[in-house]
């Protein structure tokens, strides 16, 4: 456990430390959806706004989503955050007609690849209320827990369906508000999370998505562990690939 939990809080340092995820004065707010990825973004986050340097500020928001049938605790989820010393707030919403002006890298793969998203509308709103409350409560980054393998899912995902070379980022600029995305866990492998919170005993959502297992991203997923199996140290060097791209030798159309 003690090597784990070393490997985990050293990934997340050197994350924050290499992207410039955090700065004093920063007031970051954390999708606090329940699962293992959030708890454990919630717990780091907590431990290291006890630390000097830098200072900042945490607040946890778990959003839920009125038309999905899906549920977690809210007594564990209030006394997670009670002992990571995170103040929680909890916001419904739910789900309207679909976005007019909407612009989602997520939208336009399933519109490319001509499958419904049952999950596109449901993060969407999500979204949309995490950025109303950071507004409301003055947060200048909101904190999601994607690790390495929703990265290289991503990538994978892009390239794919739309033909791009592209990613999540560690940390992205919006352009239309003055707050930054960040992705604190985004060095850390989604077995050692799984493996942490085992651990330490997380308690798992009580329901869980109905369409956990039947978006492309699940199907992604698969393709990955398959090309873990081919070569195990290929996330590394797709890792690295989104680094380390030579013009000269992509083709000239």
């Amino acid at each position: 456990m003690e090597v784990l939990c070393t490997k985990i809080t050293r990934r997340f340092h050197k994350a924050c430390a290499d992207y410039h995820l955090l700065e004093d004065g920063d007031h970051v707010l954390i999708g606090l959806s329940g699962g293992k990825d959030s708890l454990l973004l919630t717990e780091l986050l907590g431990r290291r706004a006890k630390i000097y340097k830098p200072r900042f500020t945490v607040t946890a928001l778990h959003v839920r989503v009125k038309e999905r049938d899906y549920q977690t605790d809210l007594s564990y989820l209030e006394s997670f955050c009670a002992e990571a010393g995170v103040p929680l707030l909890v916001r419904d919403t739910e789900i309207g007609e679909a976005p007019a002006n909407a612009q989602s890298s997520n939208l336009q793969i399933f519109k490319s690849s001509n499958r419904k998203s049952p999950c596109f509308l449901c993060s969407w709103y999500r979204r949309k209320t995490l950025f109303n409350v950071a507004q409301e409560l003055g947060c200048n980054k909101i904190a999601f827990g994607h690790h390495r393998d929703d990265v290289l899912q991503t990538l994978l995902m892009n390239l794919i369906y739309q033909g791009a070379f592209a990613s999540m980022p560690p940390m992205l600029r919006l352009e239309k508000m003055p707050i930054r995305i960040i992705r604190p866990l985004c060095l850390i492998d989604e077995a050692d999370i799984a493996a942490y919170a085992n651990e330490r005993d997380y308690h798992k959502q009580t329901k869980l998505c109905p369409f956990e297992h039947v978006s492309s991203r699940t199907q992604v997923q698969q393709l990955l562990n398959d090309i873990k199996t081919l070569n195990p140290e290929a996330p590394d060097s797709l890792f690295a690939a989104m680094t380390n791209i030579k013009p000269d030798y992509l083709p000239k159309l």
